[in-house]
């Protein structure tokens, strides 16, 4: 597939305005810049309404922008009809056409375009091999489980080869063991054909699952891009710290700045909390402390020599693979904490438990301090 840019999709200050029932003008989209590279897993996620499938279908040309403009392949898309665009879309209600049969399905764009019989069939048969469906192509949609029928939808995108592929939401009608399942299915293919993935999701899971790198969008300004190990583990925000799993933060003023780390008095804590400096603040300005349940360790007895408090359990939820422990700091403040449960006993005495005292720990390392948003 020759390659005419730098980006496969690229969307350059889109806003997409639409008037409320009110009367008044929102931007779906405001000012959004947004670079997708060739051959990735591109996931744009966020809330509803936070501007992603209107991102999505400006892509798609199933909506205009009202300022900036998509390009695709560098050519700018403009008003370009959806039909002439070199991409294709797979949607969460399949749209698959319930008098085909799932052969006649993967075949019909094809022969819309007056393809050779033999070019459709091979295509179609690499097509059904690929999501394996091999035996099944006389069957009809209602014939079919709902991961099958998306199976079909995108073979369906898929077969005339797109150079880009569009999915909105389009494992969110499925349960959450089959969804699972083919999240992985979905990126394995992905990287078999090799072609770009554009994928809109609310789910955080199944964005760090897939994608090789993620928008995180509110409000229709994109909030941070990055791969997910980045999105996770260094946040530049508390609304992307809080919006991809959980966090616990505190409010404080930044007291000192050493190289990469920054300490910061903490109000609610009658103390101080030495973290590393990710939001690049400085010394007597407001900063937010965020900190993951599962990177603080909870003890008997102090393991470090600063940043350890005093607590005690509040209550606890055990969920299997991990226990939820609640700890009371005093003062009104709660500490989520995720242990482990790495021992397999039925003892009472090998889990934390109501009213019992404890001692928290919050290596630097592994704490965040950002800049107040």
């Amino acid at each position: 597939m020759t390659q005419t840019s730098e980006f496969a999709v690229e969307l350059r200050d889109v806003v997409k305005t639409f008037k409320t029932p009110e009367g008044t003008l929102l931007n779906a989209v405001d000012h959004v810049n947004m670079q997708i590279k060739h051959g990735e897993f591109f996931s744009m996620l966020g809330s509803s309404g936070c501007g992603k499938t209107t991102s999505l279908r400006m892509m798609a040309g199933f909506e205009w922008p009202t300022e900036g403009d998509v390009y695709i392949e560098g050519n700018a898309q403009g008003h370009t009809p959806p039909f002439q665009r070199p991409v294709n879309t797979v949607f969460q209600s399949y749209a698959l056409f319930q008098h085909m049969t799932i052969y006649q399905n993967i075949a019909f764009g094809l022969e819309m375009e007056r393809a050779p019989a033999d070019e459709v069939k091979t295509r179609v048969g690499r097509l059904l091999d690929m999501v394996q469906l091999n035996g099944m192509e006389r069957r009809y949609p209602k014939q079919l489980s709902g991961g099958q029928q998306q199976r079909v939808a995108l073979a369906r995108a898929l077969v005339k080869m797109p150079n880009v592929l569009l999915l909105d939401e389009p494992l969110g009608a499925l349960d959450l063991k089959l969804r699972k399942e083919m999240q992985l299915e979905l990126k394995a293919i992905q990287q078999k054909v090799g072609i770009t993935f554009v994928y809109v999701t609310h789910d955080q899971e199944e964005a760090l699952t897939m994608s090789d790198r993620i928008a995180v969008m509110s409000k229709g300004k994109v909030m941070q891009v990055g791969i997910p190990v980045e999105i996770y583990e260094r946040p530049q925000s508390r609304f992307v710290a809080d919006f991809i799993g959980e966090s616990n933060f505190f409010e404080g003023i930044v007291q000192s700045v050493e190289q990469d780390r920054a300490t910061v008095l903490v109000p609610s804590l009658k103390a101080e909390v030495t973290g590393l400096n990710t939001g690049q603040v400085g010394v007597g300005q407001k900063a937010i402390i965020s900190i993951r349940p599962e990177k603080i360790r909870i003890s008997e007895q102090p393991a470090l020599k600063t940043n350890f408090f005093n607590g005690t359990v509040k209550t606890t939820t055990y969920i299997g693979s991990d226990t939820h422990v609640y700890v009371d700091m005093g003062g009104g403040v709660t500490l989520k904490v995720w242990e482990q449960n790495k021992i397999s006993s039925l003892d009472p005495r090998a889990y934390y438990v109501q009213g019992q005292k404890v001692c928290l720990n919050l290596f630097p390392e592994n704490t965040l301090i950002l800049a107040e948003s």
